[in-house]
């Protein structure tokens, strides 16, 4: 399932998760745009496998994913009877690695920049504090919703199940779409994302998340939107 929810549908994850445990099924989360820019409660609603990016709400260098694991995840991994079939997803080799029962058995080499720049950006979460980082992407989010709507641009998902950090609108009836958004680019420097598979060409994907989730960014987008439609 996904954690891509705001606040007002939170509650749906755990109830997914009590139906999953219901069933004897495991649940796996992608929190790759969640962590750190809406809640998310992995105790609380006995997750049991989570994944997420260092790009996104971290503000951290692509290239590393977060994961964590229940006690009946791991259990799982542990008990399989068939081999994996892609060494590079092999969660058993790791979970050797990590604990040193590998008998130094090779893994992997560790990014040690990218960790070191990882560290940094949660100590750079915790310092502003997890909840105000909550709260610092819906503001933002409502801040840009505002603005949007102003310019009659809608939204595509209902207000209950927007992301605040990853804002899906629909492309104007009339207005070329990939002509707006490289005039965005090259005159404003503003990329932001194109519509996917049947979104494609008929909306926009506008990303607030960690650092550049704040006030100069919402007002640039506004304004570059303003000019180019107009």
């Amino acid at each position: 399932m996904h954690a891509e929810t705001s606040t007002g549908a939170l509650s749906d994850a755990k109830a997914l998760s009590a139906l999953a445990r219901q069933h004897g099924c495991l649940t796996i989360v992608d929190a790759v745009t969640s962590l750190g820019g809406v809640p998310l409660l992995v105790d609380e609603w006995q997750l049991d496998a989570v994944y997420s990016g260092s790009q996104k709400c971290l503000s951290c260098v692509p290239g590393l994913s977060p994961v964590t694991f229940s006690p009946k995840a791991v259990e799982k991994m542990q008990n399989r009877t068939s081999k994996v079939q892609s060494w590079f997803l092999d969660q058993s080799l790791v979970l050797a690695y990590w604990s040193g029962k590998g008998k130094r058995s090779y893994h992997h080499t560790a990014p040690v920049n990218s960790l070191y720049a990882l560290h940094e950006s949660l100590l750079m979460l915790k310092e502003e504090g997890l909840e105000n980082a909550w709260q610092r992407h819906r503001d933002m989010h409502e801040l840009l919703k505002a603005e949007l709507e102003a310019l009659g641009i809608a939204f595509l998902v209902d207000a209950d199940h927007r992301l605040p950090q990853l804002n899906a609108v629909a492309v104007p009836e009339g207005i070329d779409d990939a002509a707006v958004r490289a005039t965005l680019l090259n005159d404003y420097n503003l990329e932001i994302g194109a519509g996917l598979g049947a979104l494609a060409g008929k909306a926009w994907r506008i990303g607030l998340m960690g650092y550049a989730a704040k006030r100069e960014n919402v007002a640039l987008c506004a304004k570059a939107l303003k000019d180019v439609l107009s």
